[in-house]
């Protein structure tokens, strides 16, 4: 089948977000072609380039999200006339009335509120919820209509006429306390960046042959390599699946092309957008300062605009429980909702694994090579991290076992908000602090992976008998996964999906307790046996979990489910002019020759059935039309 991969910073940027479970995927169901739209977040990515792409992708298109869009506003048509003014006016009023409206999805005391309330009260929120969700969606598609005929997109919602639609709706008696106090500067910075959120609806990237955001789209870095004109091209309407990477911007072309062309879309998310918004949704791009009413707008799209991908998803699969439970709260449907951890290539670090699941209790510290008394943390050096606390748990360590050692491990870049730019030197004069007559041998080193004697996480996890986790906030524990995989007992704190990722194999402690976490490393520290069997039992159930094998497997699956509940091929029609279920059905994309053929198997792209084309007066004898319905010899392998 043919896929359209939708991303938002991510893959195949070099430096983007979820590339690695991208390409794994890609190369993991390399009988499928793929096609990548994807939409940028900076100039910096852009310059980054792309990184090596199998020759599953057949077509990569690309967007930014960034800059301004005066290019592209300087192409449109858009100098709409009296109509289409009038039409974008009630659209965009559509849009602004429901992300001022309160009671959006995620939005906190909202479930309160509606229970404190009762019954009556609970029902009446959520007509009022489905009300709002009507609007929002009802804007957001006359939006996109009103692009795919006329274009002008952009400039529009840039206008004094957008700015006055959203100053009407945040006036409305009812609004969201924080949209009442906006002023004229918070409006524009909202329109400004509800135009780039909803650049989507106006690109070229739909192939329908009817002209889809003409002059739209086209940007700094609009084009990358191997992306191809829309023209002739069918673009999203040309594919089996859409699979967006998160229900943000990303998902946005998907829900277009279930609109128009009505392709299923998939949602994966491995960290769910809209909760990586909250954290982020103090600063604006550039580190910019954003006022109240601005954060309260913008964050209110956001959880729109994630309901509505939620609620026309086919399917959405969260990375772990923790991510579920915030989909749920967000709008989406406990049926639609189906669980697939992250893989992760577990060959990276099966030498370090199987020498310590194979050191036995008596085999001492040195067969597992490391001295049986350093803890290690792999990460960021970031506040999220809470490497301060580890320090102070450490020092209570120390005072406990002379002997033991603390390896802080940095990898990547430090996190880009401004309260992670002065966390390192701030960690390091804290360990100067707490260990100050050691300075000859401090007890604590810091590292970066990539020196000279820690090339890789696998000699980091190595050098440790206990690997320790200290965040106060957490998604998917990846550097946990990496420390099970090595075989390696675990300290970690009670935050993101820790827990489930643990499973019982590694010793759990609550979040900003120093002596808790102390408390468990010198459990561990103060006996092998037990370091031993828990290294052992968690580099088991990583290997049942959370390897790249299972990852696509699942992927594999949830792929030709999709198409079996999705199964008429648009512009395919059997002699009554109605349209052929399993027209191209799953098993015609397998490689080989065709039984009683010559020559190799049809392309995907190009292969229908002989029963679907046949010119009139001439059709063979018609097979059964449904669901299960036999089919004919020539689409069978």
């Amino acid at each position: 089948m043919r896929v359209g991969l939708l991303t938002e910073g991510g893959y195949p940027y070099a430096d983007g977000e979820a590339r690695l479970w991208c390409d794994r995927l890609v190369r993991g169901l390399a009988q499928h072609e793929f096609e990548v739209y994807a939409l940028s977040r900076s100039a910096r990515q852009t310059a980054g380039g792309f990184m090596e792409l199998p020759g599953a992708v057949r077509r990569v298109r690309t967007a930014p999200l960034w800059g301004e869009a005066a290019r592209a506003a300087r192409r449109d048509r858009g100098r709409y006339g009296r109509r289409e003014r009038r039409r974008f006016a009630e659209c965009f009023g559509e849009l602004a009335a429901a992300i001022s409206a309160p009671g959006g999805p995620g939005s906190p005391g909202a479930p309160a509120a509606a229970g404190a309330a009762g019954t009556a009260g609970a029902a009446a929120a959520a007509g009022a919820a489905g009300s709002q969700a009507d609007r929002f969606a009802s804007g957001l598609y006359g939006l996109a209509e009103l692009a795919r005929e006329h274009g002008g997109l952009p400039a529009a919602l840039r206008s004094e006429t957008a700015v006055r639609a959203l100053e009407r709706a945040c006036h409305t008696p009812g609004a969201l306390q924080g949209a009442h106090r906006a002023r004229v500067a918070d409006l524009l910075t909202v329109t400004g960046a509800l135009e780039r959120a909803l650049r989507p609806l106006s690109l070229d990237w739909y192939g329908d042959g009817e002209g889809v955001g003409r002059g739209a789209g086209e940007g700094p870095g609009g084009e990358g390599p191997g992306g191809e004109g829309s023209s002739g091209e069918p673009g999203l309407s040309g594919v089996d699946l859409c699979h967006a990477s998160s229900a943000g911007p990303a998902a946005l072309p998907g829900l277009l092309a279930r609109r128009f062309f009505g392709t299923p879309l998939l949602i994966t998310e491995y960290g769910v957008r809209l909760r990586e918004y909250y954290l982020a949704s103090a600063a604006g791009p550039g580190g910019a300062v954003l006022s109240a009413p601005v954060r309260t707008l913008l964050a209110s799209f956001q959880g729109r605009l994630t309901a509505e991908a939620y609620a026309r998803a086919a399917l959405t699969t969260p990375g772990n429980t923790h991510a579920r439970r915030w989909q749920e709260r967000c709008g989406a449907a406990p049926e639609r909702l189906r669980t697939v951890y992250p893989g992760m290539d577990a060959s990276r670090f099966a030498e370090v694994g199987e020498r310590g699941a194979g050191a036995g209790a008596g085999d001492g510290a040195g067969a597992r090579g490391d001295d049986g008394w350093t803890l290690v943390w792999l990460g960021r050096l970031e506040p999220a991290k809470d490497v301060a606390a580890l320090l102070h748990a450490f020092a209570q360590v120390r005072r406990a076992v002379p002997r033991a050692r603390l390896r802080l491990v940095e990898t990547g870049r430090p996190a880009s908000a401004p309260a992670a730019d002065g966390y390192p030197a701030h960690c390091r004069a804290l360990a100067a602090h707490l260990f100050p007559d050691e300075a000859a041998d401090n007890p604590v080193s810091f590292d970066r992976l990539g020196d000279p004697g820690l090339p890789s996480a696998a000699d980091a996890y190595a050098a440790g008998s206990v690997v320790v986790l200290s965040s106060v906030v957490e998604g998917f524990p990846v550097g946990l996964v990496e420390a099970m995989f090595c075989g390696r007992a675990t300290v970690s704190t009670d935050v993101g999906a820790v827990c489930e990722v643990i499973g019982g194999t590694g010793l759990v402690v609550p979040p900003r307790n120093p002596r808790a976490l102390a408390d468990a490393c010198l459990e561990l520290l103060a006996d092998p046996e037990r370091r031993e069997r828990l290294g052992a039992a968690a580099r088991a159930r990583a290997l049942e979990l959370f390897t790249a094998e299972q990852n696509v497997a699942a992927f594999r699956g949830i792929y030709l489910e999709l198409m079996s509940h999705c199964p008429v091929r648009r512009g395919e029609y059997g002699p009554d002019g109605e349209p052929v279920p399993f027209a191209r059905p799953a098993e015609a994309h397998i490689p080989g020759r065709w039984a009683g053929g010559a020559g190799p198997a049809p392309s995907p792209a190009t292969h229908t059935p002989t029963w679907a084309t046949a010119p009139p007066g001439h059709e063979p004898e018609p097979l059964a039309v449904g669901p299960y319905a036999p089919q004919p010899e020539e689409a069978r392998p």
